[in-house]
This record gives structure tokens, sequence and C-alpha cells, in this order.
């Protein structure tokens, strides 16, 4: 059984935070102890260190818990930067075992901060989380949709941007019945991503359940395609129904059907509602592929 709040909500984030004078022993000389810490040395008024925080949260954050990142407003809390001998900013240093071993100066491009990380921590590669990722799929599949959310949330923690893990949480809400919240995690999602096919999957997954909220049940529906199989607009209605219930194959059919016998009907509106289907589903998903097949087919017999 789930329990009443079986998918966590937004993912906490203790691998990036600010610090100040008073708490720099704590946040950076004391964690230290445990992994890298980098302190990224900023002011609101430097352009290229605006440039270059958002660049190293990522790295960070890519890099899997193995080295945490701290910021400090030079503006506000001077101290510590003079001691370090802070001349000029964006300025880091990565803090090890309580003391300053590397380190560097002005807005570098993300392949250069990884390779700063790996010089502190060892290769980074992105096969921890593809693997957290494929546990957190395998789950979904058996039905354990609080273990999978879990793993995603955590794969969210680390990397916001995230859209594989993004989408997935999207679609578990969908599948509870929780569309606000589904809505809520895809407004996570970077406006410049909006586009990406994950992205679009989970929304059209969201357009597909608020379509199918208003059929009610498939046996009336069903009553009127048998009783008039040339009722497309039936038709279409069951096979928006039928998806809402995971019953793909038999949505698909009755689409196709509807291709077959008229594909002008509303404007082409069985092949749209398809090609919303495949896009919900993913283009690897296996009814996708053996719908594209059967609309191929029927398109260009």
């Amino acid at each position: 059984m789930l329990s009443d709040n079986p998918i966590p909500g937004t993912p906490s984030d203790d691998l990036v935070k600010d610090t100040t004078t008073a708490t720099f022993r704590q946040d950076v000389l004391a964690e230290s102890m445990n992994q890298p810490v980098l302190v990224d040395f900023w002011a609101p008024w430097c352009g290229p260190c605006k440039q270059l925080t958002p660049v190293l949260e990522k790295a960070v954050r890519a890099a899997g818990g193995k080295v945490k990142l701290v910021k400090m407003n030079i503006d506000e809390h001077p101290q510590i930067a003079g001691q370090l001998g802070v001349q000029s900013i964006p300025a880091v240093f990565a803090f090890q075992r309580g003391q300053p071993v590397d380190g560097f100066m002005g807005a570098l491009p993300e392949s250069q901060i990884k390779t700063f990380i790996e010089r502190l921590v060892g290769p980074l590669g992105p096969s921890a989380v593809e693997e957290v990722l494929a546990e957190a799929d395998r789950l979904a599949a058996a039905g354990d949709a609080a273990g999978a959310a879990e793993l995603y949330v955590a794969v969210l923690s680390q990397d916001p941007e995230n859209v594989a893990a993004l989408a997935a949480i999207v679609k578990l809400h969908v599948e509870l019945g929780d569309l606000e919240g589904a809505k809520r995690f895809l407004a996570m999602a970077p406006a410049d991503k909006a586009n990406d096919p994950a992205v679009a999957g989970a929304r059209a997954a969201i357009e597909l359940a608020e379509q199918a909220a208003s059929l009610g049940d498939t046996t009336e529906l069903q009553r009127k395609v048998e009783a008039d199989p040339a009722d497309h607009q039936a038709r279409f209605d069951l096979a928006l129904a039928l998806n809402a219930r995971g019953r793909r194959e038999e949505a698909v059919y009755h689409l196709l059907e509807i291709v077959r016998r008229d594909r002008n009907w509303n404007d082409d509106g069985a092949r749209k509602q398809l090609v919303q289907f495949f896009e919900a589903w993913g283009p690897t998903d296996e009814m996708t592929l053996a719908g594209r097949r059967r609309l191929s087919s029927i398109l260009f017999a």
C-alpha cells in the first residue's frame, strides 16, 4: 500500500549553500573533513561571477555528492577572502581536510571545472546517475511508485535540470491521479528545455489525463461504437478512455480504425491523437514503436 503522501515534494539540496564569516568554520573547514568543499567568492556587482556560479552548481551536483559548494559574498563577508589573499573575483578555492589545496580565478567553462573537480575526487561520469535512473524505472515498472519517486527526487536533488528524472516523476503523479502534483513538478522544468522530448512527453501525459477525466466509463462508449462503427467521435473518446486505463493496444486500434475509415475526420484528429500518445509514452516504448509501424502501413498503403 502506498502512504497518503507517497511521492516526496520539492527535492532538498545540501550540496550547495551560502556561508558567512561566522559559519565558515563549520560549512567549509569541518565539512571538508568529509569531502572536498569548493568555496566560491563572489559579489552581486561581478558579471563573471553570475556566469560562473550556475556552471559551478551544475558541475558540483553532477559529481553526485563527491564534492560540495559553498558561496561567500565578499561584500558582506570580506574577512575570509582577505585572509586567503583574494585579489579579484570570481575566485574558487578547494578545501580538503581543513586546508585550501587548489583553486582558480575567473569564469571557466564547464569542461575545465569538471577537470578541476576530477583533480580532487578522481574521474567523474554519468554512470552513477544513469544507474539510479535505471533502478527507479525498474521500481516504477514493478508498481513501487514510492520507491521510484524517492530515487527520482534523489537525482533531482543532485541535478535539478535532469529532465529524465523530472519527466518520470511527473508521469508517476499522473498514474496516481495526482494531476496537480504532476503540474507542480512539470513547472520545475527549465524554460530552455520546454521542448525536450522527455518534458514534452510529460506534458502530453498530463493533457491526456485531463482529456480522459471527463469521459467516464468505457462501457457506454463501447456500446456506441458497436451500435455504429462509423461513430468516429465515440470511437475517439473510447480510445482516450482506454489509454487512461492503461489499455494502450486497444486505444491504438480504435484510433487507427478511424484513420483507416476516414483519414480527414476532425481535421486528421485521430492521427494527431496517436502522435500525442506516442509522445506521452516515449519514442522507445514498445507500443509507440508498434503503433507507428501500423500507422505507417495505413498511411502509405
